[in-house]
């Protein structure tokens, strides 16, 4: 809904056909120079995913729960990072910067259902470590390939119930102030901004499910690394120790970074007045942390970093057998 001025000056609420995504202001000259950055980091976050979902895939050697997550986790950070850039960067070379009523709606259904499930998967990833290190006898039983593909399911239904619950309420509001989105994608603040209805149930909802998201798999996360900790400790094992935390380090640099961004942008009141703290912070979360991940997860992976080369000397081999 958009809004209609009668001659008396009152307002009121008519259809409206799309929004316009202000994105980042300044002069055509920076714009070209968001373009080029976004482009490179959507092109390494790209690459970065699907070389990690491939050499996964391909290497048996990484076909083990923790890589069956982790392959999901590069799935996840490229579909929702490729849901917000191409637009956003389109529109920085457009004059119009449009977009359509059910485009911003779709746009941010997937975006909403993929974050969070991206959220439930790191949390399901510590728990995985945890039984794992902390229960290596257990381990094969508890995280069989039947149960890692439940976690798997559950992370997206959440995403997704998530997700219906965010977009139904936010959709369902007349818009009357304006049609201009002061914000590169469509998120919940700055649409809940254009509103001419009351949005207190609306930040309720926000501030409590995203709260609630945040401090559950939070504390799954703390609660598996507290106990992996203490027992990584107790190894005698030097070589051992430095393997597991390298294994685990990775994870809590991601976790850290997701978690901490998310929460600036969703988890605390201020998310709703401060559109430009919050279109940086988007920034990170949408672009710079699924081209992050890969790099984290394979720079410091010994495993990982086997996989690559054994992959590139396939290559090698086969491209040899050609000529």
């Amino acid at each position: 809904m958009a809004t209609q001025v009668h001659r008396n000056g009152s307002l009121s609420a008519v259809s409206l056909q799309g929004f316009v995504l202000v994105g980042f202001g300044g002069s055509a000259e920076t714009q070209a120079l968001l373009f080029a950055v976004f482009l490179i980091m959507y092109v390494v976050t790209v690459l970065g995913n699907l070389t990690m979902i491939v050499v996964i895939t391909l290497d048996a050697r990484l076909h083990s729960p923790m890589y069956f997550f982790l392959k999901n986790l590069s799935f996840v950070d490229l579909c929702y990072s490729s849901v917000i850039v191409p637009k956003a960067m389109a529109n920085l070379l457009s004059s119009t910067k449009v977009i359509s009523f059910a485009g911003c709606a779709t746009q941010f259904f997937f975006f909403s259902l993929l974050v969070t499930t991206e959220s439930f998967l790191l949390a399901v990833m510590a728990y995985d470590r945890f039984m794992a290190i902390c229960s290596p006898l257990r381990y094969p039983v508890t995280m069989c390939p039947m149960a890692c593909a439940r976690l798997v399911l559950g992370a997206y239904c959440g995403g997704c119930l998530h997700s219906i619950i965010e977009s139904s309420l936010t959709f369902r509001l007349p818009f009357c102030s304006s049609n201009r989105i002061n914000h590169f994608y469509c998120d919940v603040p700055p649409l809940l901004q254009l509103a001419c209805a009351d949005t207190t149930l609306n930040e309720l909802v926000m501030f409590g499910i995203c709260g609630l998201i945040i401090v559950s798999t939070t504390l799954v996360v703390l609660v598996s690394y507290g106990y992996i900790t203490v027992t990584i400790l107790r190894m005698r094992s030097g070589s051992g120790r430095h393997k597991l935390f390298s294994t685990c380090g990775s994870h809590m640099t991601a976790v850290s970074l997701f978690y901490g961004t998310v929460f600036v942008m969703y988890a605390q009141p201020g998310a709703l007045t401060s559109m430009e703290q919050g279109k940086v912070v988007s920034v990170f979360y949408t672009l710079v942390i699924p081209m992050l991940n890969p790099l984290i997860y394979s720079l410091r992976n010994k495993d990982v970093k086997d996989a690559l080369r054994r992959l590139g000397q396939r290559h090698s081999l086969v491209k040899e057998d050609v000529q």
